[in-house]
């Protein structure tokens, strides 16, 4: 008699075919949405929706302000005599998209303070009792979204700058801006059909020639990083050799770009024996990269090959953005005081040998610790936190599982959504609007130089940081042991910028809470790369600094800017003077071993590039 058969094996069959056709189903809603989950937007609209409609008194409110508002914007754009300085002259608009006279004017005045009232009561109607923060941060961010998008000042026939320019040029500036428009759109499609990564648009700015073109050499390599030891310039150095770790999401060379405005080159100018790492590009093979091969074959290899190549006990190390998280990570490692801290540190990928684990007390000690734009504690990761959230995460995770990685596109295409105000909109409006071309610099050179980022890596690093906030709460591990940031001892440096959208400086600042070590902290004018990229000479810069030694209960953020001490000129000065005073007396350069070197700088890591 037959034995019947199983069910079971049918049955996990049609799991795995109603799996993929979900996948599939998903992917194309996420590729229809921007890659975004609809769900979770869904999720945190009917939240605020429902909590609004069940709340009258709130509703009540909002209408009364939405009457003040009108009658405000009525009365600001009635004629009459505009606000003027000291000097007679009009005050202009604080925010730059109405910066031009002709918003002064009727009808234009009275469309700009419209959609000011427009602003202002949208952005309290998401305001309301019950509505979890990250949906309320959700509904908040992408309402100011779309009125970016609906402002009056990006389109051509409520814009006065826009008329203004055409009449003066006779239609000549709106011909440039449709020229413009249609070589992009055809820039645009080309790109999409690309596969071949040889047929890439080549940078304006070339690396090697152009930027990155401080002298050293590639002194160590594994499959994740190279290592470029920089050429000294001066007669004598500082004992303390400078290893940086850049973020991975981007190519090194935003600290080395053209001469005039690299850090690298400033640095090693000042007497400092500078090393830098340069992340592997990586492609699909790479997609079991994790954050722990990251942590142990990018920063702790890379500061034992400092020491090994120049026989230096104790190093500076300045981590940047994603970089300054991992150096953070391995300071607290190596300042873990227990007998596992000893240990050896392995990740399992098929590009590490057995025997590739690095002995924490092997490597050198940390003189000092310079964070840059980085967070360590990730509770309020700003602009960020919209896109962190366990169905957005599966629809990347999902995504990634296609490809084994993050491609540059996706990344970029997040960092512009994240100001799209100024990188798309405001753009949009200079240049096919006004007619105005793009004056190319080498910052937005190395801005369109992408990188990806591997499945496992970016996976982990979002869930373990963004969601769980593990390094924060001390629940991280490196080789199995539990790090927490109170264990780093060396003094820390540790730099904010202003209008940071990727790692806000209150974030950034939340170090003082995690640490027992003395801090000086940097809050410098700019961007998350133009605050960095603040060479001196540059005009308009500026930076608060102050310190708040070991044993000292911190000032809340608020607090810190208020007392801080305000200075001219550039935060690199700064750090320089603060190395200086923490290394020993200069002595005569280490020598590059012609045995040790294997190319030139910039290397071959950071040449690699993708079309996608």
């Amino acid at each position: 008699m037959e034995k019947p058969t199983s069910p079971v094996l049918p049955l996990e069959r049609q799991r795995d075919v109603a799996k993929s056709i979900d996948e599939a189903f998903h992917a194309q809603l996420a590729k229809a949405n921007l890659g975004l989950s609809p769900i979770s937007l869904t999720l945190a609209y009917a939240d605020w929706a429902m909590h609004l409609a069940t709340s009258p008194g709130r509703q009540l409110l909002l209408a009364q302000q939405a009457a003040a508002l009108s009658q405000q914007a009525l009365r600001n754009s009635l004629p009459c005599a505009p606000g003027v300085d000291a000097d007679d002259k009009p005050v202009p608009d604080m925010d730059p998209r109405f910066s031009d006279p002709g918003w002064a004017k009727w009808p234009f005045n009275a469309l700009k303070e419209s959609f000011k009232a427009s602003e202002t009561w949208w952005r309290e109607s998401t305001h309301v009792d019950g509505v979890s923060s990250h949906h309320q941060h959700m509904v908040s961010f992408f309402n100011r979204q779309a009125l970016d998008a609906l402002a009056p000042s990006n389109w051509p026939t409520t814009n006065p700058e826009v008329l203004k320019k055409g009449r003066e040029t006779l239609g000549l500036s709106w011909l440039r801006g449709y020229q413009s428009y249609a070589k992009d759109l055809m820039e645009y499609q080309k790109a999409r059909r690309i596969v071949d990564g040889d047929r890439l648009h080549p940078l304006d700015f070339e690396v090697g020639k152009d930027v990155a073109v401080t002298p050293g050499k590639v002194v160590f390599r594994n499959h994740l990083i190279e290592l470029i030891q920089y050429t000294p310039t001066t007669d004598k150095v500082y004992p303390e050799p400078l290893l940086i770790v850049p973020s991975c999401i981007m190519k090194y060379y935003i600290l080395d770009l053209s001469p005039a405005n690299s850090m690298v080159r400033y640095l090693v100018g000042q007497g400092h024996t500078v090393f830098m790492i340069s992340w592997r590009n990586p492609d699909a093979s790479d997609r079991d990269l994790g954050m722990h091969d990251y942590l142990q074959m990018g920063v702790m290899e890379a500061m034992a090959a400092v020491k090994l190549r120049t026989g230096a006990s104790r190093i500076h190390a300045l981590g940047y953005c994603l970089g300054g998280t991992f150096l953070a990570i391995v300071a607290a490692a190596l300042g873990h005081d227990g007998p596992d801290s000893q240990s050896r540190v392995r990740g399992r990928n098929p590009h590490r040998r057995q025997e590739d684990g690095i002995a924490l007390d092997t490597l050198p000690e940390l003189a000092t610790v310079t964070l840059l734009a980085a967070s360590t504690d990730f509770s309020e990761p700003g602009e960020l936190g919209v896109f962190i959230d366990d169905d957005q995460l599966n629809t990347l995770r999902q995504a990634m599982a296609r490809t084994g990685y993050l491609s540059g596109r996706q990344m970029a295409g997040s960092f512009q959504f994240l100001n799209s105000r100024d990188l798309i909109w405001s753009r949009n409006t200079r240049r096919y609007l006004l007619g105005q071309d793009e004056v190319g610099n080498d910052m937005m050179s190395w801005n369109a130089d992408l990188t990806r980022l591997p499945e496992r890596m970016h996976s982990e690093y979002l869930s373990s940081l963004f969601l769980n906030n593990a390094l924060a709460s001390g629940h991280y591990r490196v080789g199995g042991v539990g790090v927490t940031l109170m264990d780093i001892k060396a003094p820390m440096l540790v730099v904010g910028t202003v209008r940071d959208h990727v790692s806000p400086w209150q974030s950034v600042y939340k170090i003082h809470q995690l640490t027992d070590t003395q801090i000086t902290f940097i809050l410098a004018a700019g961007g998350h790369n133009a605050g960095i990229v603040s060479e001196p000479g540059h005009a308009h810069r500026s930076y608060q600094m102050d310190v708040t030694e070991k044993d000292q209960i911190g000032l809340e953020p608020d607090e810190w800017v208020a007392k801080a001490p305000l200075f001219e000129g550039s935060w690199w000065e700064a750090m320089h003077a603060w190395l200086q005073e923490r290394s020993g007396k200069p002595v005569k350069p280490p020598v590059i071993k012609p045995a040790d070197v294997l190319c030139d700088a910039p290397g071959d890591y950071v040449m690699v590039r993708y079309a996608d």
